[in-house]
């Protein structure tokens, strides 16, 4: 594994088949781009569908869902249990609810105080150099499974996604070294516990067994092999769409991409300027 200086990609190390010996998946959920991502025209869609590409792409999900969350444990402290959130200091103290986690969950250093107006976390946070080591960390994390690695042209794998979520955790348990509630988000999520009911994140998770993959308009369908669709050329790259099972055939992809549009666009401009240019010297 490397890290080019330059950038903010992580560079894999390179595995006993180059990429360039494989075929090469651009995969989408509808406009935007998700990952590239390296297999050969033998894989079985069974395997390709839930086994990589949807485990990778609910792995990118759970590794963003942490890295929103720790900017508000980094500023406000741990969660609050449920039943003490979005209540006031005075309702609290009439209700006499207690933290019990409070004493427990103590930042590494010294705590700062900052008082969460939304009511979900407990106020105090990590110091200044603790909070740095949240905020990097995080960076670190996002830039590893960003879909800007399609631009790198690197393929994302699920051992990124999981290097992702350790790198997360060893931050955490570096600031919060007797670790976290066991009702703090970011806890529920490393232990695979976290609750999506109604939210909004729910509806961008893609259960492995209703996930789908589509390309050229066409289904790929479980029971058959990636060739028998792309052929046998090892060095095929094409854009597949990844969805969940009874939403229908996605848009096609414009035969012209946004980039050549908007190039093509330019150059008729440049060439009717030209054209007035021309009749004005007549």
């Amino acid at each position: 594994m490397a890290t080019n200086a330059n950038t903010s990609y992580y560079i894999p190390a390179q595995d006993k088949f180059s990429r360039w010996e494989m075929v090469q998946l651009h995969v989408k959920r509808g406009d935007e781009s998700q990952i590239l991502f390296s297999t050969t025209v033998d894989v079985s869609i069974e395997t390709l569908t839930p086994a990589d590409l949807c485990a990778i792409y609910n792995g990118r999900l759970k590794v963003d869902r942490i890295c929103s969350e720790i900017p508000e444990l980094a500023d406000h402290g741990v969660s609050l249990p449920l039943n003490m959130q979005g209540l006031t200091d005075d309702q609290i103290m009439e209700l006499k609810l207690k933290d019990e986690w409070e004493d427990r969950c103590i930042p590494s250093g010294s705590a700062e105080f900052k008082k969460d107006e939304l009511g979900r976390r407990n106020g105090p946070a990590p110091n200044e150099k603790m909070k740095e080591v949240l905020r990097k960390t995080v960076e670190e994390a996002k830039a590893l499974i960003s879909n800007k690695q399609v631009q790198a042209n690197v393929c994302v794998t699920m051992d990124m996604v999981k290097e992702a979520l350790d790198q997360l955790r060893g931050a955490v348990m570096i600031v919060y070294p007797m670790g976290l509630p066991p009702h703090d988000p970011i806890r529920m999520e490393f232990e695979n516990q976290e609750d999506l009911t109604g939210t909004q994140a729910s509806l961008q998770v893609i259960p492995e067994e209703e996930a789908q993959l589509w390309w050229a308009s066409k289904e790929l369908q479980r029971g058959k092999k990636l060739q028998d669709y792309v052929g046998k050329n090892e060095k095929t790259k094409i854009i597949v769409k990844i969805q969940k099972r009874g939403q229908g055939a996605p848009a096609r992809e414009p035969v012209v991409s946004e980039e050549e549009t908007k190039k093509m666009m330019l150059h008729y401009y440049k060439r009717q300027e030209e054209l007035k240019k021309t009749r004005r010297g007549r």
